[in-house]
């Protein structure tokens, strides 16, 4: 088994919230809850137009996560559930290793090989059926200035 530390995240990165509309949810953030956006990018990959609002100085974010298309799986998302929380993603050091360990575990990963996420992060998803429920994003940022 792949050693790792008994942890194997880092911290809460995100929360993903999926919205309709990016800037009147950068709006309710900022006027509502004092929240700062970080960082805004489309990402054509994912099929989303997205913003990193920052948790206070805790490092966390609230992802807003508004589709780029209909057949983006945000939209799917909203579709199905309506706007909401749509996955939680946890820091990770080494995404590759993290990955193997879990695999090893029987958890299935929704990719083969990492993809780009935020930020030219490195991001892979466990599959709900397999975390409870829940979506989960691993994350290893680009740079480590988290």
């Amino acid at each position: 088994m792949t050693a790792l530390p008994t942890d194997l995240f880092t911290a809460i990165d995100h929360v993903g919230v999926a919205v309709p509309d990016l800037d009147e949810a950068i709006a309710f953030y900022t006027s509502t809850y004092g929240m700062r956006m970080l960082h805004e990018e489309t990402n054509e990959e994912q099929g989303v137009r997205e913003a990193m609002m920052a948790v206070g100085d805790s490092g966390s974010c609230i992802q807003l996560l508004a589709p780029l298309t209909p057949a983006s799986t945000i939209a799917k998302f909203l579709d199905r559930s309506g706007p909401g929380i749509q996955q939680l993603a946890y820091r990770v050091t080494d995404l590759d290793a993290v990955s193997a360990t879990l695999r090893e575990r029987g958890l299935r990963l929704l990719y083969d090989a990492p993809r780009r996420g935020t930020s030219n992060s490195r991001v892979n998803f466990i599959h709900p059926r397999d975390a409870g429920g829940i979506l989960v994003e691993l994350v290893e940022p680009a740079d480590s200035a988290h």
